[in-house]
């Protein structure tokens, strides 16, 4: 028979080891982390508990992600809680500024808001060019990546020279009434394949917050 013909018996066969128990102990396989042989019965035993320590290994990691997310998710609670509570349209880009910076540890934040009555010396409300608007009207979602040859990192001022990550969150649903960027110094704190969930739940609390202060 080929091992190929034997593995099907056993599939077939499956009551073939209740009728021949003493086969257990007398077949030997290999050790999977040594040359001696050892019994049947041992090495399933053994492959049992690789199973346990990669299910183990897995379940602590996705502890360790929803840890994650619940502060995450305290943050992005906070913030909401601090838009709601500001009086006016400069209360509440103050807030969003210090939450960002003190919560998110996000150092550099730049607003822009457009065709919006805004308070006259509101910083959001600097300029943008058709161009820029036309690139935010295409974004759809947030988008993070390196901040070299980014078009928005001029929006940091004289902080651009540090800054070496970004992310880009649109504000507005179905058209876009401004953006908010976020620099950091850290390459690898802004990333094109990271997740945008929270950013883009920001993005919305931003925006309808903003809009009912305008």
């Amino acid at each position: 028979m080929t091992a190929e013909e034997v593995a099907q018996f056993f599939k077939t066969h499956p009551q073939f080891f209740d009728q021949h128990p003493q086969l257990l102990e007398s077949i030997f396989v290999p050790h999977p982390y040594g040359g001696r042989a050892i019994p049947l019965f041992e090495r399933q035993i053994l492959a049992l508990r690789d199973k346990v320590r990669l299910l183990e290994g897995k379940l602590a990691e996705l502890l360790q992600f929803g840890e994650e997310n619940d502060a995450i998710g305290e943050k992005v609670h906070r913030l909401a809680v601090a838009l709601l509570g500001a009086r006016d349209f400069a209360a509440a880009a103050l807030a969003l500024s210090f939450h960002l910076r003190e919560d998110f540890s996000v150092p550099h934040v730049a607003l822009r808001v457009w065709d919006k009555s805004l308070p006259q010396d509101a910083a959001a409300g600097a300029a943008v060019s058709d161009e820029l608007r036309a690139r935010v009207d295409t974004m759809g979602a947030p988008q993070c990546g390196a901040a070299a040859g980014n078009p928005f990192l001029a929006w940091f001022g004289d902080a651009k020279e540090h800054v070496r990550s970004i992310a880009l969150v649109p504000l507005g649903q179905t058209k876009s009434v401004g953006l908010l960027a976020l620099g950091s110094e850290d390459a690898k704190r802004f990333y094109a394949e990271m997740g945008t969930l929270y950013l883009r739940r920001i993005g919305e609390l931003v925006a309808a917050a903003l809009a009912a202060r305008l």
